[in-house]
């Protein structure tokens, strides 16, 4: 009969080759005859997580480190056991003691790092791969976890580098592909990008990862069908990857099939980006209201507030109180709007509730479609004092009043681009008549001196929205032009809900609310789409829309 050694060593034998149920059932039999044998407890814990059990290998190799509490693979393997269940403190705790053990120990470096990385911390990170790498300068796992780190921080051509040195190292290694391909994306370097995916690929078929970022860089490519495709197929690998699953939703909702779209869009609770509120009250699911008080609140930017705010008065209907939390800034906005019976800012005490909804959950509970979209306008209203008050600011300023908006910010896991140089504008300030009118905020504002010397353009000072609330001057003002302007920002959703004219500059792909192959759009009667042929040429969107106003002003 083998010795417990020799069994351990047929058994590991089995476990390298791949070959798990031969090396299971030798583990077991001698754990059997010696429940405590530490490297028995130890491998089997690490079998075990392989197999996805890893709540079984935590108990294995817990039990492990119960007999031999100095060995710092056990916590090394504990740690990734705690990892692959999203236990991040504990896996932190784990690696952080394997190092108190064995301080060069260099996988426990690199694998707090990545535990590091998922928490956000990301200069922590930083530190542990570069120890790592200090410690064996040709570890090009850990060079291509420092580049997803620097990619994190933003750092887009240290983080190409650290990957193509790990290609160096080791060009076999799929995960280093990935990364430099997720580095190329956010470079625009999409046709890179896709041919790092399919090395990967090449590489590690069954790597969800890499089959939903090259979803993504097809995407951005406008190659939909692929793209769809790609997320598919990143969920035959993982059916719960909450990214790819958020992938299909915007295709489908880009498409139009809200049917399918709304129920995907939900799986953004599970991706990083959108932690899900926690409450002790249930989340609504359709039931009755009546006599209830039900929260809904904001969750993503400003404009998608002003967008989705409109389900308010629907769910008023049902006979509930509605009680809505928004972002501070919106608050004397979403003010005029019907159907809310209470307002409260983001990290203000909330008062007594029975239900709750996130406002973007609101087109998936209430089942809607495209032609269900409640698109009633106005929904929000200007306030009459500050209407009256911008017209006699602007009653001097002669000819067609245009706003326009040339910038707004990324969007909810969006790289598209939602900014238009303000040069492009040029066009329409040629047209005989024409007064353009900046109504952008924040940075981009800097851009305005240097346009003027090109084009005029009026900027209406620093007072607009400080007094009254943000977007409240703005509202008002748009009351008292003729058109507006303006790139895929909040500035386009609020004219929407005024009922103002609005003229929205899309890129391609568009974000996936303003649907394929349309000039209208279903969720704001009053307005008007433009959109991008070829990715990244405003000038042909610029040449339509110019068209399309001296046609309006009868102008040839």
């Amino acid at each position: 009969m083998a010795t417990i050694s020799e069994a351990l060593a047929i058994a590991l034998q089995h476990h390298q080759a791949g070959r798990l149920d031969a090396a299971e059932q030798i583990y077991q039999r001698i754990l059997q005859v010696e429940p405590d044998q530490p490297d028995a407890l130890h491998f089997m814990g690490v079998l075990t997580a392989q197999l996805g059990r890893h709540q079984a290998a935590v108990d294995y190799i817990t039990r492990a480190i119960a007999v031999r509490p100095n060995a710092a693979p056990y916590h090394l393997n504990l740690g990734l056991a705690y990892q692959a269940s999203q236990k991040l403190d504990e896996a932190i705790a784990s690696y952080r003691r394997a190092l108190q053990l064995q301080p060069e120990f260099v996988e426990a470096h690199c694998n707090l790092g990545n535990a590091l990385i998922e928490q956000g911390k990301l200069a922590e990170a930083v530190a542990c791969y570069h120890r790592a790498i200090e410690l064996r300068p040709d570890f090009a796992e850990a060079r291509s976890n420092l580049g997803k780190a620097h990619l994190e921080q933003r750092k887009l051509d240290e983080a190409a580098a650290c990957c193509r040195r790990a290609l160096q190292l080791k060009p076999g290694l799929a995960e280093a592909h990935c990364n430099l391909g997720n580095a190329l994306l956010e470079q625009g370097k999409l046709e890179e990008a896709v041919a790092c995916y399919l090395r990967a690929l090449e590489l590690k078929p069954d790597f969800p990862e890499a089959h939903c970022n090259l979803g993504d860089a097809f995407f951005l490519l406008s190659r939909l069908d692929e793209a769809a495709a790609c997320c598919r197929r990143a969920l035959d690998f993982n059916p719960d990857y909450a990214d790819a699953h958020m992938g299909l939703a915007v295709l489908e909702l880009l498409r139009g099939d809200l049917g399918h779209g709304w129920p995907e869009y939900e799986w953004r609770w599970r991706t990083k980006q959108m932690p899900p509120r926690s409450f002790l009250q249930p989340r609504w699911d359709g039931g009755s209201l009546t006599g209830k008080t039900i929260l809904l609140h904001a969750e993503q930017g400003l404009g998608d507030t002003i967008q989705f705010v409109r389900y308010a008065p629907l769910v008023k209907r049902l006979g509930s109180m509605v009680i809505l939390e928004c972002q501070k800034p919106l608050l004397p906005l979403l003010a005029t709007c019907p159907g809310i019976d209470r307002l409260v800012a983001q990290g203000d005490v909330l008062p007594d509730f029975d239900a709750h909804a996130p406002l973007l959950s609101l087109p998936t509970i209430l089942r809607t479609s495209l032609d269900t979209i409640p698109a009633a306008v106005p929904y929000l209203f200007a306030a009459p004092a500050l209407v009256e008050h911008w017209r006699e600011k602007l009653r001097t300023v002669s000819g067609y009043k245009i706003g326009i908006s040339w910038h707004g910010q990324p969007g909810y896991g969006s790289r598209l681009a939602r900014k238009i140089p303000l040069q492009q504008f040029a066009s329409l300030a040629e047209i005989p008549g024409v007064r353009l009118i900046s109504l952008q905020k924040g940075a981009p504002r800097k851009e305005l001196a240097q346009a003027r010397e090109r084009f005029p353009l009026l900027e209406l000072g620093d007072e607009v929205d400080q007094a009254a609330g943000a977007f409240m001057d703005t509202a008002a003002i748009m009351m008292n032009l003729d058109l507006v302007v303006t790139s895929d920002t909040a500035v386009g959703h609020l004219g929407g809900s005024l009922g103002a004219v609005v003229w929205i500059a899309l890129p391609r792909p568009p974000d996936w609310r303003w649907l394929l192959d349309r000039s209208d759009s279903p969720w704001y009667p009053t307005m008007r789409l433009f959109r991008q042929k070829i990715s990244g040429d405003w000038t042909g969107v610029f040449q339509e829309i110019q068209d399309a106003l001296r046609k309006r002003l009868a102008i040839t």
